[in-house]
C-alpha cells in the first residue's frame, strides 16, 4: 500500500527533451512532472517551448532526444490514436468542425469508440450542461451561429466527452475578448476543481496562470526555470529572470 505521505504520482514525465527544427534547439533539455490530478501551466513568452511540449504529450510532435511518458509509458509505445483518444485536446476557438453541428462536434470521440446513439445523446446532454450551455437550444446548432465563448465551451465539452483522464489546453481563452476570457477563466478553475482530471494548460498570460494552475512551470528557450505554485513564484523566485516576468503583473 503507498504511503500516504508520499507525493502524487506523475502522470506526465519530461525526461531531458529536446526538439530541434533546423538545427535549432525548441526544446533544450526539457525535464518536468506533471501529478496525476493537478493542472500544471506552462508560462512563457512567444517561442519559449511550451505548445512544442504540450503537443509531445499526444504525439503530434516527436522530441529529436530525451523520453516523454504518459501514466508511466513511454509514449513511443502508445499507439497515436489510442493516446489521442484519452487526452482530450483543446485550442483556441475549440478547433470545432464547422460543418458539424455541437451534439455531432461533441460526440465523435465517442462515436469513433463505438458507443451506442442513446449512450452518445445523454452524455452530450450531460456535457453541455457542465459547460454552462443549453442542451435543447445549443446540441442543434452550428458552431458559425454560436458566440466565441460558447464555442470555446463546446470546445472544452468535446475533449472531455469520452471521459479522458488528461487535457490538454493550448491558450483555449487567448483569442476572446477579456470580459468572455476572465469568466471563462473563472469557471473553467470551478470546473478543474470538480472533475480532479490532469490538465496541461499553455499560456503565455501570467494572471491567467495564476488563477487556473495547481502548478506553474515558467520556461525560457526551451528550458524550464522554475516549478511551482503562484505563491512560490511570486516569493521565492529562482532568478532574476523569473522575478522580473512575475513582478511585471500587480498580483495579489
Amino acid at each position: 500500500m503507498a504511503d500516504s505521505s508520499s507525493p502524487p504520482l506523475a502522470a506526465i514525465e519530461f525526461d531531458q527533451v529536446r526538439k530541434l527544427y533546423g538545427g535549432r534547439a525548441v526544446l533544450d533539455g526539457l525535464t518536468l512532472q506533471v501529478r496525476a490530478g493537478e493542472t500544471m501551466v506552462l508560462l512563457g513568452t512567444s517561442g519559449c517551448g511550451k505548445t512544442t511540449a504540450l503537443k509531445m504529450i499526444n504525439r503530434l510532435v516527436e522530441p529529436s532526444s530525451g523520453l516523454v511518458r504518459v501514466e508511466g509509458r513511454d509514449v513511443r509505445e502508445w499507439d497515436p490514436i489510442r493516446l489521442r483518444r484519452r487526452t482530450g485536446y483543446v485550442i483556441q476557438e475549440g478547433g470545432l468542425f464547422p460543418h458539424f453541428t455541437v451534439e455531432r462536434n461533441i460526440e465523435l470521440v465517442p462515436r469513433l469508440e463505438g458507443w451506442d446513439p442513446g449512450r452518445r445523446a445523454a452524455r452530450v446532454t450531460e456535457l453541455l450542461e457542465l459547460v454552462g450551455l443549453d442542451p435543447a437550444r445549443d446540441r442543434g446548432k452550428r458552431p458559425q451561429e454560436l458566440s466565441g465563448g460558447e464555442r470555446q465551451r463546446v470546445g472544452v465539452a468535446r475533449a472531455l466527452a469520452a471521459d479522458p483522464p488528461v487535457l490538454l489546453m493550448d491558450e483555449p481563452f487567448g483569442a476572446l475578448d477579456p470580459i468572455t476570457r476572465s469568466r471563462l477563466q473563472r469557471e473553467f478553475a470551478d470546473l478543474a476543481r470538480r472533475l480532479s482530471r490532469t490538465i496541461v494548460f499553455v499560456t503565455h498570460d501570467i494572471v491567467e496562470a495564476y488563477r487556473l494552475g495547481t502548478r506553474i512551470a515558467l520556461m525560457r528557450d526551451g528550458r524550464v526555470l522554475q516549478v511551482g505554485s503562484p505563491a512560490e513564484l511570486r516569493d521565492a523566485p529562482a532568478d532574476e529572470f523569473v522575478r522580473e516576468f512575475v513582478s511585471s503583473h500587480v498580483l495579489s
